[in-house]
């Protein structure tokens, strides 16, 4: 079940928050797991019993860790067995099948008969759930959090639907309060509604019609530079309105259930540099990688070589955690290489650093080059694209592909821009100040200002007919879904 579909909106959504606002308090923790564990499994129900497993294994693991003592050689052991476990499970499900292959090719182009394999099926959210468990773990041996008592609390933490399938990456210490006393009232309930509704409105206004754009131009086997320009503006577009759509739709339904989430996405397009985009850039990952990765492979100590080793290391796993592909190896490569770099030309800017167009100019084509990499189903592929980008052939849009994209296409991307511009000038003048999405309203105040009624009456028709645009298209999935 996605967000962006009728069975959700009409049915799941309007019957969970009926049955949770009608049960005491003490009693909708409960109606957030069993809904949660509803919603899972109405893709596949045999694969709950797995997500059942891992939350029941990491339970007890954090237990197994607090009987022991704070960073204590007992509560060590136990960890390492949680990690490892955890690991096995990702490694298992996300990655056999990328192992199997890659041996597969390299035997057959010795002439070896490659191994049969019978495909493994990715379980949904597998990288989210395993990434929040270890978490768990990990900062009950730092001392970072105290275990749960409540097993019913931790199956919440884990399962918790808004943020199940595609983040953001939650942190149990960031939630344990809110799951024994969170605040419900009619004006944070509004604010969530408002939240979900333009997230909803990125998603399938924006994202969703620009991504026959993208789909045309990575299926091109000879793409202009002209063809493949569009292809990777397009891409870059989508995948932000797609992925923070969906963030605002999850911040937004956490509120309407009480919880307040951190924010996922700081107008990233608008970074001076790869150091500013990651900060700005799925902020939940990149804080879950620095904190449980990089940090532990040593951080910035030990010296510059041993720095630049970590960062470049903790990049290429996290490009990895993506997906099964050389494509994402080589984007965490890409990355951690740039970021390496601008370390060593002292270039990574803070938030608050005043434009300077000359830097954001490259940046910004960086992390286009880096997209195409990430969109393309094989390195050839990128490789082709890239090719196309830079040969200036002077085609001008191909045939093919033109004939494949319509003027509401064309003009949904150039609106999608005019948005990402509009929202990166407001955001420097409040010089880097963490913000929500361009619209966010919902101030807390029982009068509603003037801006949140304009607000308000753009919102809730454009919702409407972003409702009747699903309705139209019957399914809408969500680009992260496959990680």
């Amino acid at each position: 079940m996605v967000f962006s579909s009728n069975i959700f909106l009409f049915a799941f959504l309007p019957l969970f928050l009926a049955v949770y606002f009608a049960c005491p308090n003490r009693y909708r923790n409960w109606v957030v797991l069993i809904g949660s564990y509803v919603f899972y499994a109405w893709w596949r129900i045999d694969f709950l019993f797995l997500f059942i497993a891992v939350t029941a294994w990491n339970y007890w693991i954090g237990l197994g860790i607090a009987r022991n003592g704070v960073r204590t050689d007992a509560s060590k052991r136990w960890l390492m067995l949680g990690v490892t476990v955890d690991l096995a499970v990702l490694g298992y499900f996300k990655y056999a099948n990328f192992g199997v292959d890659s041996f597969n090719a390299m035997i057959s182009a010795t002439g070896m008969e490659p191994f049969a394999w019978t495909a493994i099926i990715l379980p949904i959210g597998v990288s989210f759930y395993v990434f929040e468990s270890i978490s768990y773990i990990v900062d009950v041996y730092r001392g970072d959090t105290e275990p749960t008592r409540h097993p019913v609390d931790f199956a919440c933490f884990i399962a918790l639907f808004p943020h199940l399938i595609a983040g953001p990456v939650f942190r149990y210490k960031d939630l344990a309060d809110q799951f024994s006393n969170r605040v419900h009232s009619v004006d944070k309930f509004s604010e969530g509604a408002m939240r979900f509704m333009q997230g909803f409105i990125k998603k399938v206004f924006i994202a969703d019609s620009i991504a026959p754009m993208v789909s045309a131009g990575f299926a091109l086997q000879d793409p202009s530079t002209a063809d493949a320009w569009i292809t990777a503006l397009a891409y870059t577009a989508q995948l932000y309105f797609d992925f923070s759509g969906y963030s605002d739709m999850a911040i937004g339904l956490g509120l309407m259930m009480g919880f307040r989430f951190m924010e996922n996405f700081n107008q990233p397009y608008v970074s001076q540099s790869i150091t500013e985009f990651w900060r700005r850039w799925h902020i939940s990952l990149s804080s879950w990688l620095r904190d449980y990765l990089y940090v532990p492979l040593g951080g910035n100590r030990g010296g510059t070589f041993k720095t630049y080793r970590n960062l470049w290391l903790t990049m290429v796993l996290g490009g990895l955690w993506h997906g099964a592909n050389w494509t994402f190896v080589l984007w965490g490569i890409w990355h951690g290489t740039l970021l390496a770099i601008e370390r060593a030309l002292g270039l990574g800017t803070d938030l608050a650093t005043r434009f300077r167009v000359w830097r954001w100019a490259p940046t910004f084509l960086f992390v286009i080059l880096g997209w195409v990499m990430f969109r393309a189903s094989s390195v050839h592929e990128a490789v082709r694209f890239y090719e196309a980008m830079f040969s200036f052939d002077g085609r001008g849009v191909s045939e093919i592909y033109g004939s494949g994209i319509d003027s509401l296409q064309l003009s949904t991307l150039a609106l999608a821009y005019v948005v990402l511009l509009l929202a990166g000038v407001q955001n420097r003048r409040r010089r880097g100040a963490a913000l929500g999405p361009v619209l966010a309203g919902g101030t807390g105040a029982t009068v509603l200002t003037s801006r949140e009624v304009l607000v308000a009456a753009l919102v809730l028709p454009m919702f409407a007919l972003a409702v009747l645009k699903l309705s139209a298209q019957s399914y809408s999935p969500f680009l992260y879904f496959q990680f």
